[in-house]
């Protein structure tokens, strides 16, 4: 761990020994270098942070990141990081993974994590496929998109991320491109930095299952309006984007949800109680 005290922090102060296996030219590798100059902008101690993730390949970034980690089970990692934030508030408690872990499996805990509105954020690294299945559709992929896995697409209208967040009670949702590291580690900046469940969708293309997506780094677009706290507004940007645009599109001041406990039990306790 490190001093911080008059020192400045680089990205690499927040990088582990282990190195990425992701696929050469994969958008995760841009993630993982916006989210750690993220944290060295807000010169958040490593053991100050939370990170829990999910499974897919995306959710391989706690173990990237020098700070406490959980690889949890396939949806859950919202489930996880409201619990971690519940018993310790104090921590930066940041939530990541893919469309597939967050929007399928995860959909139902996503919903309540935006309602309940703890004070966590959300990167969900969405490239509309399951990359460690090697080319399932996931909620996100267009209805048309043909694989091994569906021949014929799916058939299926693509799930709205930031429009479900918005109906659900989030109070911050944004989507970022991770073709522009530095506005991506602005918009991770602003998402820490929100009292309340903010929700950070980032384009991140798959070029192994998913080489077309490639060209998203050409097409993304910023937003030039400021983020607005007019629900009515916000779903009209929302619903009006093809999808590539880029920026806050709602910021809210919510009610954030923190559980209140009427005692503290030492471990001692909680072995005497339960028999441990």
């Amino acid at each position: 761990m490190i001093d911080i005290a008059g020192e400045k922090l680089s990205p690499e102060d927040y990088l582990s020994d282990v190195r990425p296996v992701w696929c050469p030219g994969c958008g995760h590798y841009f993630v993982l270098r916006a989210l750690t100059q993220a944290l060295a902008w807000l010169r958040i101690p490593n053991e100050q942070i939370g990170l829990v993730t999910g499974i897919g390949c995306s959710s391989r970034i706690s173990a990237y990141v020098d700070a406490y980690g959980f690889h949890g089970v396939h949806g859950r990692a919202l489930a996880l990081g409201a619990g971690l934030k519940a018993v310790r508030p104090d921590m930066d408690v940041i939530v990541a993974g893919g469309d597939g872990d967050g929007y399928s499996i995860g959909g139902n805990h996503f919903l309540h994590a935006c309602r309940r509105n703890m004070d966590l954020t959300y990167i969900v690294m969405d490239n509309e496929v399951y990359g460690m299945t090697k080319g399932q559709p996931s909620p996100t992929t267009e209805p048309d998109w043909q694989s091994k896995l569906a021949p014929e697409g799916t058939g299926i209208r693509r799930f709205n991320p930031l429009g479900i967040a918005l109906a659900s009670g989030a109070s911050f949702i944004a989507r970022g491109s991770a073709g522009d590291q530095k506005g991506l580690s602005r918009l991770i900046v602003e998402a820490i930095e929100h009292k309340g469940f903010s929700l950070v969708e980032i384009k991140t293309p798959c070029v192994t299952f998913r080489p077309e997506e490639k060209a998203w780094y050409k097409r993304m677009r910023k937003i030039t309006i400021e983020p607005t706290d007019d629900m009515i507004l916000a779903a009209q940007r929302i619903h009006g984007s093809d999808g590539f645009d880029t920026g806050i599109f709602y910021q809210a001041d919510l009610p954030v949800f923190q559980p209140h406990f009427t005692e503290e039990k030492s471990i001692e306790d909680f072995e005497k109680e339960f028999e441990v």
